[in-house]
């Protein structure tokens, strides 16, 4: 019986321990509860802590301890914030708001503007609370309801209130018209019909400037702009722009006027004031002309003496910047905008070096030649460390690019590929490419830049690039073709992994696996050499127009044809290379050059046979394929002779570059889809058997050599279209 009687002790004690200890949470103030949880070393300790603080505030809201509410309100916006669910307090703050205290009312307010939304059922409760609160005859209530509705007012409590918003814009108190104004601004943005549009701007429709208190001007201002550009509000604009005089006297009375402590901010007078007047006036002069003339003074004298060393300072700049870019100014005045972009260009800061190339790249359409001469420091750009810089200025590079300064911009980008991130080089070789293809002087220099971007990137160079080159090369003279494979077989040999005494040529180990991860550098080799062998490996003396932008000492490239096998040897059998592709290419090349140089033919053989047992069964079908074909070269000697020149789709490479995902080619007459079984081409870039000659330079074989091929690899079929 005692131990029963001292239990039952035990259990009321501890009982009142729980709530005097519940009881000390609830009084705990919200500065100690910050530190707290500042004190929490694990995410642990800071849940047990929030978790012990919400059991509290619970109790005390459940025991209706009035003395604690807005303590406890508070805790929770601090709780809120700090991502712990606070649904349980919403009622709490309703409770608050309707509270007599001015203390009280405040914190109702604020957490309902912070533990509430728009989308929150509970609102519909507040909202006779908010129509009493709009005609309070304290000010700073006005400004707690006026505050709440403009940040978490729905649709419907919009609609409802928006009357009462109109009387409290009308007010002559400055600090509740400037809250009207911003709550008015949301109801605009929330509602947004023709019949709320027009009650706001016939409110200002004469007025608008006459306001001498700041705060509330600029928040007029700002209402007025939204309302402006809304469908309901552009038949407004021809009244509004009556008000143009009085802005232009207004803001040049802000950048001429002295120091006003009121005002002043970094040594700019009232620069949101300035900001917002720049914005009407946008608004107001385009389309025009008028307008446009009535404020171009202004605006030169805001650009000019506007001080750009303070950040505020700059965000006036900008705004006049866009203002002349954006309507019908005069072309000096341009000038001089462009100009202030330029200097933002060289400014420490990255956003303001940001926003001037974001600016840059809308007004090079309307005015290229003075942009143009900021061009070095666009360049300049492409070395910052913030790759959206370089992104930026790698855009505005790309649309500054012409006929006329093609030689001048694109050695600059190609100096910046060598050393560009591996991230970076993808979007910069595309933008290289098409830029060449579009503005390329000359074939040769469009050649000579496609080579050297193949050589600098790599792998990052699109396939379209590769098959575009191929097809300009086959559609150049035969100058200009010898050029093209003998500074490819100078890259190729000079960095082909060589084994001792199989060639003269120097190259390093390191250039040769360098080398070959140019996939593609290494594909347009092959396919040049196979079908221009018969100039490589002879004397050249042709004369190219284009003598500035030529590879120096191309004409002494020239190999004998065991020189040409011993590299191709390397290229087939180098652990370097293990695409399949590659190897088809060069099978395809040997072959090419045995069909031109009878004394190669055994070499080209015996290498044939090593790739019998290939696991690829694509090389595998080749070997034996070629190894065939090299016993019947006499009768079917059309199948090694050079391609005629390839037509590419002439909107193909555009497409290919701009687009975010790889296409593929139509399959149409002009770019006919490849079979599977050849190696890796496109129809800008077929194989070199892929194709049947349809011209002189490349005769098709008579109907009695057809069969002989057939009867190599099996019986023929019904109909023969082209030797495969």
């Amino acid at each position: 019986y005692q131990r029963r009687v001292h239990g039952d002790l035990s259990a009321f004690s501890t009982d009142d321990e729980t709530r005097a200890q519940t009881g000390k949470m609830a009084t705990v103030k919200l500065k100690d509860l910050i530190s707290s949880v500042r004190s929490c070393k694990t995410q642990a300790d800071e849940r047990a802590v929030i978790s012990k603080q919400c059991a509290a505030i619970r109790t005390s809201l459940k025991e209706g301890n009035e003395s604690l509410r807005a303590a406890n309100v508070a805790k929770l916006m601090y709780i809120h914030m700090l991502g712990y669910p606070t649904q349980f307090g919403q009622m709490e703050c309703i409770n608050l708001v309707t509270s007599e205290k001015y203390s009280e009312k405040r914190v109702g307010y604020l957490g309902l503007m912070v533990l509430l939304d728009e989308k929150q059922e509970v609102l519909t409760l507040i909202e006779n609370r908010l129509k009493k609160d709009l005609h309070h005859s304290n000010q700073y209530v006005q400004g707690l309801a006026l505050c709440t509705l403009a940040n978490i007012s729905s649709e419907d409590m919009s609609r409802g209130l928006a009357s009462e918003v109109l009387t409290l814009l009308s007010s002559t108190n400055p600090y509740v018209k400037k809250k009207a104004a911003l709550c008015a601004l949301r109801i605009v943005r929330k509602v947004g019909t023709p019949d709320f549009i027009e009650m706001y701007l016939e409110a200002f429709q004469t007025s608008l400037l006459t306001e001498r208190n700041h705060g509330p001007l600029v928040t007029s201002i700002a209402l007025v702009i939204e309302a402006l550009q809304t469908v309901e509000g552009a038949k407004f604009l021809p009244e509004y722009r009556k008000l143009v005089p009085s802005a232009v006297r207004m803001l040049k009375n802000l950048v001429m006027s002295s120091y006003a402590l009121e005002h002043d901010i970094n040594g700019v007078a009232d620069p949101f004031l300035q900001v917002k007047l720049l914005q009407f006036l946008r608004i107001m002069g385009h389309g025009d002309r008028k307008s446009c003339e009535q404020m171009n003074d202004v605006l030169a004298q805001v650009a000019t003496n506007t001080e750009c060393s303070k950040n505020c300072g700059n965000a006036i700049l900008y705004e006049c910047v866009i203002t002349v870019i954006s309507m019908d100014a005069d072309p000096g005045l341009r000038v001089l905008a462009i100009n202030l972009l330029g200097r933002f260009l060289v400014n420490r800061d990255n956003n303001i070096r940001y926003v001037a190339l974001n600016t840059l790249s809308k007004v090079v359409n309307k005015d290229l030649q003075a942009v143009q001469r900021h061009k070095n420091t666009i360049v300049d750009c492409l070395k910052d460390v913030d790759i959206s810089i370089r992104r930026r200025a790698l855009d505005l590079i790309y649309t500054l690019v012409n006929t006329s300064n093609i030689r001048l911009l694109v050695p600059d980008l190609m100096n910046y590929l060598s050393f560009a991130n591996n991230d970076f080089k993808e979007d910069l070789t595309t933008k290289i490419c098409y830029v060449v293809e579009r503005y390329a002087p000359s074939k040769q220099w469009h050649i000579d830049t496609l080579i050297k971007v193949l050589a600098l990137a790599g792998s990052f160079v699109p396939e379209s690039v590769a098959n575009k080159l191929i097809a300009l090369i086959s559609q150049t003279d035969a100058g200009l073709q010898a050029y093209c494979v003998k500074v490819l077989w100078g890259l190729m040999a000079n960095n082909a992994p060589l084994t001792a005494g199989t060639a003269t040529l120097e190259g390093s180990e390191e250039d040769a696996a360098a080398y070959c991860k140019k996939e593609t550098l290494v594909q347009v080799s092959l396919w040049c050499i196979g079908e221009y062998c018969d100039m490589l490996c002879a004397e050249s003396t042709a004369v190219l127009t284009d003598s500035a932008n030529q590879t120096a000492d191309w004409q002494q490239h020239r190999p004998a044809p065991l020189q040409v096998i011993n590299v191709l040897t390397a290229v087939l059998t180098t652990h370097y290379i293990t695409s399949s592709i590659i190897q088809q290419h060069a099978m395809m090349t040997l072959l090419k050059l045995s069909g031109k140089f009878p004394e190669v033919q055994n070499s080209a053989r015996e290498l044939f046979s090593a790739f019998n047992t290939n696991r690829d069964v694509e090389v595998q079908q080749r070997s034996f394929e070629f190894a065939s074909l090299l016993d019947h070269l006499n009768s079917c000697a059309a199948v090694v002779d050079r391609m005629p020149p390839i037509h590419i789709h002439p909107t193909l490479l555009e497409e290919d570059i701009l687009s975010d995902s790889p296409r593929q080619p139509p399959a149409d007459s002009a770019t006919a889809a490849v079979p599977a079984t050849q190696p890796a081409q496109t129809a800008a870039a077929p194989a070199p058997a892929a194709a049947a000659p349809t011209r002189a330079s490349a005769p098709a074989p008579s109907a009695a050599s057809a069969p002989d091929l057939f009867d190599i690899f099996g019986p023929a079929p019904t109909a023969v279209t082209s030797p495969q």
